[in-house]
């Protein structure tokens, strides 16, 4: 990559981490996307599923391919007062990345577009609403793949502790299925002072979360991945008062069906056993995000091929329990999902950390791979 172009991604890069929008409100940073897309000269689509942005480059052919980069940001307060870059926007960062996913997939649209060695169709897919959004089931109930054909389709995640650079392609899983889960006790409010009139939901909620460790623990194969994790408790309004209602949030994740099912089911046998043992009312809400992301055996192996010619490869790390909604994605069409090497990831910069920021020195690394990729699978493999 010339250093004008990664001179200009690098600058895009940085706009957009000053500028990020909100899962569901990315509305400006389409706009940007779009801009600069045109400005290259290529074909744009926008408000797909939402905010969603394709950009296509035709090049004769009959072959397709699609490549995928992520826009939103999350409800975090940055905390980086000397990054000259900060968010502008209070309760807002990009502390995942998707500022440099984006600006990795204009990179690969300009590569592209001043390559002229390859046939073929090129759809450039920019997702909104993937931090819990739905914006890549919005994007395929939106005709994403009916209006813009693609054969394969390529993603990314940068990874901060990782080589910096350094493309990781899994053989199989990448990141975990994942699902929002509520349980709701209900129970009989009075006075603290008189606990035998009442039944107290915040007695079963408390040895709901004890117990619902011992899903993971007794009910699923020691030689798989699972986790059930607690993260909100709410009950309650005054310090006199048990209330008649409390409220436990959380995610599970899982890497096979098989896990997930053990889960979902250990979740609510807990749930109606703790219920009835204390003369409550349990009800269980499991919803399930995303599915378990799988790279397709012959796009896993042309990344790594694509990668090898760009950069570092590594085959063997193990799949992470975080998830991703690529994973919508290679449910309909064969595809491969890598991880970039951030850098260390010592010192907060870990994803969702709000001292996190993108490493603008692998943006080349990262344009580079997917449009290798891209004329990879063009020309058939």
């Amino acid at each position: 990559m010339d250093q004008a172009l990664a001179k200009n991604l690098t600058a895009w890069r940085r706009h957009l981490h000053a500028h990020p929008g909100l899962t569901l409100h990315e509305g400006e940073t389409a706009a940007f996307v779009a801009a600069r897309l045109r400005e290259l000269g290529v074909e744009v689509t926008e408000g797909v599923g939402g905010h969603g942005v394709v950009g296509t480059i035709r090049r004769g052919g009959n072959r397709s391919v699609g490549l995928r980069g992520d826009m939103d940001a999350l409800p975090i307060q940055e905390l980086n007062p000397d990054l000259p870059h900060r968010s502008t926007i209070p309760g807002v960062m990009h502390a995942c990345g998707h500022d440099g996913h984006t600006t990795a997939l204009l990179g690969a649209a300009a590569l592209l577009t001043a390559d002229k060695g390859w046939a073929g169709t090129v759809q450039l897919v920019f997702q909104p609403a993937e931090e819990g959004g739905g914006g890549a089931r919005a994007m395929i109930a939106d005709g994403l793949f009916s209006r813009f054909p693609m054969e394969r389709i390529f993603g990314w995640h940068n990874w901060p502790g990782l080589e910096a650079g350094t493309v990781a392609v899994h053989e199989r899983a990448v990141m975990a299925a994942g699902a929002r889960f509520e349980i709701a006790f209900e129970g009989h409010a009075g006075h603290a002072a008189l606990p035998h009139l009442t039944r107290d939901p915040m007695l079963g909620a408390g040895h709901c979360i004890v117990a619902l460790q011992s899903i993971v623990a007794r009910n699923v194969d020691p030689m798989q991945a699972g986790v059930v994790s607690v993260t909100v408790a709410e009950a309650g309004s005054a310090q006199n008062q048990i209330a008649n209602r409390a409220v436990l949030r959380g995610t599970a994740r899982w890497l096979s069906d098989e896990t997930g099912a053990a889960i979902e089911a250990g979740m609510r046998r807990v749930a109606k056993g703790i219920a009835a043992a204390f003369g409550l009312q349990a009800e269980v809400d499991f919803k399930v995000g995303v599915p378990v992301t799988t790279n397709h055996p012959a796009e896993r192996d042309m990344a790594a091929a694509a990668a090898g010619a760009v950069t570092a490869v590594r085959r063997d790390l193990a799949a992470a329990m975080t998830g991703e909604d690529f994973s919508w994605f290679l449910a309909e069409v064969p595809g491969a999902f890598v991880w970039i090497g951030n850098g260390p990831g010592e010192g907060a910069c870990e994803l969702h950390n709000p001292n996190y920021d993108f490493n603008d020195a692998i943006l080349p690394a990262a344009s580079g791979f997917l449009a290798e990729v891209a004329k990879r699978s063009l020309a058939g493999g």
